[in-house]
Formats: C-alpha cells, structure tokens, sequence
C-alpha cells in the first residue's frame, strides 16, 4: 500500500487474553523429554534450553468461533488486467483451495486507479473491462470461493460503478459476497465529485454510488467502509447510517508502516496496544447496528507499502498471522483477508510474477495451519511458561479438541504437559517449522512445503500419548505445534 499519511499506525495484541501467561522453572539445558512425548519434534540447531509450560484447555468457557472461510485473500483490482487470475491457473487455484472456501477481495488502492471500459479488450493497464471480469470469476468460480468486488469510488461515476457492477454481478453469479464502494476514504482529500472531504462527503457519495448500483442490481449485497484505521469517524458512524444497506462492516489493519526504523520482526510479534481497542468498537458498532454477518478485516497485514524484506517475508509472519487471526476471534471478527500480490512484496501470502505463482511466502503457512485447525468454538486456555508460547484450542465439530501451541522464542523449546479438560484416547500433531524466526526458506508444514505449484503433501502424522485428560509435547524454538486430540 502506499498511504504516506499513515504514520500513528494500531499496534498489534500479541498477548491476547484467549491465553494467560505466567512463570514456570527452566528445565536443565537439554533437558529430554517426559514420556508420552512425541518422538517427532527435534530441537532447532538455535536450542540451547528447555523450559517447563503448562497449558489447561477449559471446555466448558468459549473465548469466540472461528465461522467457514474465515481466512481470506486482498489483492489490488489491477490485479484483474495482469492475467494472474483466470480459471487454468492451477497452481493459483490449488493454493485457494488449501485454505477455503473462503473470500477473495479485489480493491485496495488501485480500484480508485482503473477505470471501467466495458468495451476495451481487457488486459489493460489501469482498465478493467468485461474479459477481466469473466476471469476473475471463473476463477473464483473453480476455487469454489466467493468475492468482495470493490467498484472505484475516487475518480468515477456512479453510473459506471452500476454498470460494472451489474457486469460483475451477472459473471460472479452465487460467487458474489458483496460489493464495496472505493477503498480506504478516511485517506482521501477529495474525490472526482468533492473538492473537500469528510466523513459526510463520503457518506454523501457512497448512498449515491449505492443507490444506483442497487438500481441496477436490486439484490446486490454492499459492504463497507473499508476503512484504513480511523474507525472512530469512519467505521462507526458509517455501521449505524447505513445498517439497512449492508451486510458485512469492513475495516483495515497493518501493524506498521515498512518504511519504519521500528519495523523489525521483534515488533511484529510484540504487544500491539491498539488493536484490541479497534476490534472491540468495531465489533461493538456491528454488534449495536444489527449488522448480518457482522464485520470483517477485509484488508490486512504486517507492514504497509508493499511489507518489508526480512520482516514481512519471514517466519516470524506466520506466527504473527496465527496470532493476529485468533485474536480476530476472541473479538467476535468474521475473518481476515490478507491482502498480498505481485514480486517482490515482501508481505505477501502468494507471490506471482507475469501471470504466475511463484512462491509461497511463510505466512501463508500460518494461515494454513489456522485452517487446518477448523470451525468451531475457541476454548478458554491458560499458560504458564517462562518462553513466548501462545496456545489457543478449538472445539470442532467432530467432538475433538484442536490444541494450537506456537513458540515465539528464538532458543528454548517448551517442554509442554497440556490438560485437554476432558478425557481423550489419542492425538496427532502437525508441526509447522522453520529454521529461525528470521528465515525466508526451509519452512515445513507437516515435514512438507507447500510448492509454486500449489502442491503440498504432508507426511504422516506423528501420534501423542494421552493420558487420562493429560498429554505432553515438546515446542522447538520458532515452531507451532497443532495438536488434534480424539
């Protein structure tokens, strides 16, 4: 993204209260481990302590749930004229269909940059024309996912924005989620029709925009404000004027700007103090306004402007993406849409150049490992450990109990006995890895990449000894461990 005027950036919660932290004594350096361990979970070659954590799962106390597609995909509308997305692209498809079904959003920046051509041949710089539509949606369409299709508010018409979106509507068919009018206006200055701008123009021109597209398109479902981050003046006045006309609340979210001195990977998985008090108000607004699907990060990441090399496209992203999706959780969010696209930027899930997959970055294997996780509702836990481990635990819907542990420390392993809070029979645990925080390479998901083709074959799943309630894991350093336990 590129929003010089965002420098007061929301911090990100790492110690979220879905767990609670405490102190528990170090074990020996190398301490081995208790039986009942699984024999799968080597120490990193950074190791150099174990310590003792405890993690009690309470089964009877919800923290959130965690709805179907709630990990999704932003990308810029220009994307639409590059040939990236279309229905042969295999390796694109195959990699959306790891994660979901879920939404896949087209808009940011540069839907305020391209302008409707209806007419044009489609594959053009800064126009978006039906051929770019049809592809789009039929790759959608073969993803089984559905779209937030945003129309540019800044520099048109709402008589084009209709007009695309009845084109859109008619392509996306059952794919379509909603549509959302321009991105970002508590950054605009002025827009094709406002000299001056406010929240009252925007609401002006966003009721005119909608009306029209409404006009040709009577069902047509609206989101919005998809607002950067000033949610106070934006986001909250907007859910209650126009609580009738929507279906989803929309806000954004980066941790910083990339161009930040403070911009390191020890800030990203460190306390952000503001972002709890954004998702409590916006959940709050949806909540009070009667909002049907509630709200949604339909834009979010770990750095603005494109992310940042060696911050943005390291390991440390996946954990920070487990993290910042279980906390979108306990705030009652519908899901988060990490917005990405293009080489080199750094932030993003899927890297593509000309038309093409070209790698997958670690932190979409931390919103892997948080869909593998699944539905259902996220269970109360508690920690005590001297290490920066975090654990959540979702009940799903075939009765087992999904323990996720990730280890934010660069060199201690956490010996960990966990009280499931029920008596279990048997459990399996997929391990996600890399060779340190800071590494860009060499990341597994259950002792397997994911490839540029959009392949992943995970091998077998190591088994845990349950005892009683009680199983017991070692957490290499850099590491997070999904445990489903029967």
């Amino acid at each position: 993204m590129n929003w010089p005027a965002r420098i007061a950036r929301l911090r990100f919660v790492a110690a979220i209260a879905l767990c609670s932290c405490g102190q528990a004594p170090a074990a020996p350096s190398g301490a081995s481990s208790d039986a009942g361990a699984d024999s799968e979970g080597g120490q990193s070659p950074e190791a150099s302590a174990t310590v003792v954590a405890s993690i009690t799962v309470n089964q009877a106390v919800t923290a959130g749930k965690i709805p179907p597609g709630f990990v999704g995909l932003s990308y810029e509308k220009a994307h639409l004229t590059d040939g990236f997305f279309r229905a042969s692209n295999a390796p694109l498809v195959g990699l959306l269909k790891l994660l979901g079904p879920s939404i896949l959003r087209v808009g940011a920046n540069t839907v305020d940059e391209t302008t409707w051509t209806p007419a044009g041949p489609g594959g053009t710089d800064g126009q978006i024309a039906k051929p770019d539509v049809d592809a789009f949606a039929a790759l959608v369409q073969a993803a089984g996912w559905t779209s937030i299709y945003a129309v540019n508010l800044k520099t048109s018409t709402a008589p084009m924005a209709s007009d695309e979106a009845s084109y859109a509507a008619g392509a996306l068919g059952t794919s379509l989620y909603g549509f959302e009018i321009g991105n970002e206006p508590d950054l605009y200055t002025s827009t094709a029709v406002e000299p001056t701008w406010s929240y009252e123009s925007f609401k002006t021109e966003w009721e005119s925009f909608a009306a029209a597209i409404r006009t040709a398109v009577p069902s047509a479902p609206l989101t919005g404000p998809a607002a950067a981050s000033d949610y106070s003046d934006y986001t909250v006045p907007f859910a209650s004027d126009e609580a009738a006309t929507i279906g989803l609340l929309t806000e954004h979210y980066y941790r910083d700007n990339s161009a930040s001195p403070t911009a390191t990977v020890g800030e990203l998985l460190s306390a952000d103090s503001l972002l709890a008090d954004m998702l409590s108000t916006v959940a709050a607004a949806a909540k009070k306004n009667a909002i049907a699907n509630g709200y949604r990060l339909d834009e979010a990441n770990s750095l603005y402007n494109g992310g940042k090399q060696g911050v943005s496209d390291t390991f440390a992203s996946a954990l920070w993406a487990i993290d910042l999706l279980f906390t979108n959780v306990r705030y009652g969010s519908s899901g988060v849409n990490f917005h990405g696209g293009n080489t080199p930027g750094w932030y993003t899930p899927i890297a593509d150049a000309d038309g093409a997959v070209v790698e997958v970055r670690p932190i979409f294997y931390g919103m892997l490992l948080f869909a593998l996780a699944g539905s259902g509702n996220v269970l109360t836990t508690s920690v005590e450990a001297s290490v920066a481990l975090s654990a959540y635990a979702v009940a799903a819907a075939d009765g087992s109990t999904r323990v996720v542990l990730a280890n934010a420390d660069s060199t201690a392993t956490a010996h960990a006995t966990v009280d499931l809070g029920k008596t279990g029979s048997a459990a399996s645990v997929t391990r996600l890895t890399g060779p340190s925080l800071a590494a860009t390479t060499g990341i597994t998901l259950a002792g397997a990449t994911i490839t540029a083709s959009g392949a992943w074959t995970p091998g077998p799943l190591p088994s845990i000894q349950v005892t009683g309630s009680t199983l017991v894991i070692d957490v290499p350093p850099a590491s997070v461990a999904l445990i489903n336990a029967q």
